[in-house]
């Protein structure tokens, strides 16, 4: 157990505990304190072939956690050192590293699926926190007129992320180290044609991937990658970047699919007009005198 920043130190008699961890949940089965070099020692008489094991441990109101490790056949098993950092608000800097959005063609319902993965980096020595919604440890802007945002996976769990007006909010910690990965996807209405993603930070590397090859992409230090497949599926591959604030990125879209749905209501429109003319037709038709 080690406490970062600056100088590397072991954290001693620091409380940690092991988790056995399932399928189905997970539970603490034991406990133990650092000694003067930060470290401590377990013993799992029988371990569970079916289950993992981390241990966590809390620091200045924070809970730390190992890589998760099997022990099945391992008579001795080292874990990695957790490295816990002290808490600051407000700071240090977080700043973007990679945004990447892939663009699905159109479906059904003329819509298109929008995923975004971003890359957070915090350049300080304190784990950066918030306690309030209004200053949260990280923000960005995201395309306007979108619907249906929603948090994905990623190092930053959904429930730590909120969407306010164009705007997404981590409100979870965002430590030193290796860059944490948040996404989020939303959807395209019908018919949008033009998609603009907003650069309101400076953004070390934007990659898009575009499902609608015919798309034309608009953006500082663009460079396209090729058609590339992905899950079965080809995406046309582009690299952007460095970009700063207000740097104009769009995608142009091409028109859907046809459906013949979509001339339904132009259909509906045609006979209602024919209706409405024989109705006119009708009662103006002067009636014919018998003889």
């Amino acid at each position: 157990m080690l406490r970062g920043g600056r100088d590397t130190i072991p954290l001693a008699n620091t409380s940690v505990v092991l988790h056995r961890v399932t399928r189905t949940g997970g539970s603490p089965i034991d406990s133990a304190h650092t000694d003067a070099r930060g470290r401590y020692r377990f013993e799992v008489h029988e371990a569970d072939s079916s289950s993992i094991y981390v241990v966590s441990a809390w620091y200045d109101s924070l809970a730390y956690f190992s890589l998760p490790l099997s022990l099945t056949g391992r008579p001795v098993a080292h874990m990695d050192d957790i490295v816990a950092y002290r808490t600051t608000a407000k700071a240090p800097p977080i700043r973007l590293e990679r945004r990447l959005a892939t663009v699905a063609s159109a479906g059904t319902q003329g819509t298109r699926e929008v995923l975004e993965i971003l890359e957070l980096q915090n350049t300080g020595e304190t784990t950066r926190i918030t306690k309030d919604t209004l200053f949260p440890t990280w923000a960005g802007r995201v395309p306007r007129g979108v619907g249906q945002l929603r948090g994905g996976q990623g190092d930053v769990s959904p429930d730590a992320m909120l969407f306010r007006h164009d705007s997404v909010y981590v409100l979870g910690p965002i430590p030193p180290g290796a860059v944490k990965q948040l996404s989020y996807a939303y959807t395209l209405p019908a018919g949008i044609r033009t998609l603009a993603i907003p650069i309101d930070q400076v953004t070390d590397n934007l990659n898009l991937l575009i499902e609608d090859t015919a798309a034309a992409v608009t953006a500082p230090g663009l460079a396209s990658l090729g058609v590339q497949p992905l899950e079965g599926r080809y995406y046309a591959a582009y690299r952007a970047g460095p970009l700063m604030p207000d740097d104009r990125v769009e995608i142009q879209l091409p028109a859907g699919k046809f459906r013949a749905q979509m001339l339904l209501p132009y259909l509906i429109a045609v006979l209602v007009a024919g209706m409405v003319l024989a109705l006119v037709w009708a009662l103006r038709r002067k009636p014919v005198r018998g003889a």
